[in-house]
């Protein structure tokens, strides 16, 4: 079941992180880059990329806040990261963080901050932030926070994944999916603030090992058939 999403609410969110981005100057009007983002977050082709990920990022980055050296840098990136969406094309990060360069400074935001918000996006890529990266540390727990989620709700979202690449065919998704899994589950950490690390690190590990088993599992079935 989907979150059901104030779209009002996220037009304020909105106002505030810009606003506060750019040193609490009135023009120009934000709404109108706030309404073109939404319209992006609420594209057909998306199933889990949509405006419900946005507020659930979001509300992430909020509770990490303390962690960040701008939050509302972070925020903007959290707005931005997933903006341009195509399942199909592998470029979506670098294309997001473009818009945020062109977005951004025509909106009223300095050149240094864009520059964090475009650098931000792009780490979402990896979702490897150096050690010193309090900004990259916030987003990139914020953004994989669902992994952590209860096991209704992480099933929920790895359906949704998968009506996304519904294109793609099952035996070629649950090699590159569980490819995914196994590349998170390298990773020395998944989480890298100390709230997430404390609260979310155990239980995003479990969920990605029962996906990747459940994933095998039906490749084991399909190539006994």
């Amino acid at each position: 079941m989907r979150r059901m999403v104030d779209h009002d609410a996220l037009h304020r969110r909105w106002l505030g992180a810009l606003v506060g981005a750019r040193g609490g100057a009135a023009q120009p009007d934000p709404a109108p880059y706030g309404e073109n983002l939404l319209r992006r977050w609420s594209e057909p082709q998306r199933r889990y990329h949509t405006v419900e990920h946005l507020a659930a990022v979001l509300d992430r980055v909020d509770l990490l806040a303390e962690y960040a050296d701008d939050p509302d840098v972070v925020r903007l990136a959290a707005w931005f990261h997933d903006a341009v969406y195509f399942p199909d094309r592998s470029e979506n990060e670098e294309r997001s963080a473009r818009l945020a360069e062109r977005a951004l400074p025509e909106a009223g935001v300095s050149g240094a901050r864009t520059a964090e918000v475009a650098r931000l996006v792009r780490l979402t890529v990896t979702h490897d932030p150096a050690d010193d990266d309090r900004d990259g540390r916030v987003l990139c727990d914020a953004d994989l926070a669902i992994l952590a989620a209860p096991p209704k709700t992480y099933a929920a979202y790895a359906a949704a994944v998968r009506e996304e690449y519904a294109f793609v065919p099952d035996d070629s998704f649950r090699a590159g999916r569980a490819a995914v899994l196994r590349q998170l589950l390298d990773l020395p950490r998944l989480f890298r603030t100390p709230y997430g690390e404390r609260e979310w690190e155990e239980r995003a590990r479990e969920n990605l090992r029962e996906e990747l088993a459940r994933l095998d599992d039906r490749g084991t079935s399909g190539a006994a058939q």
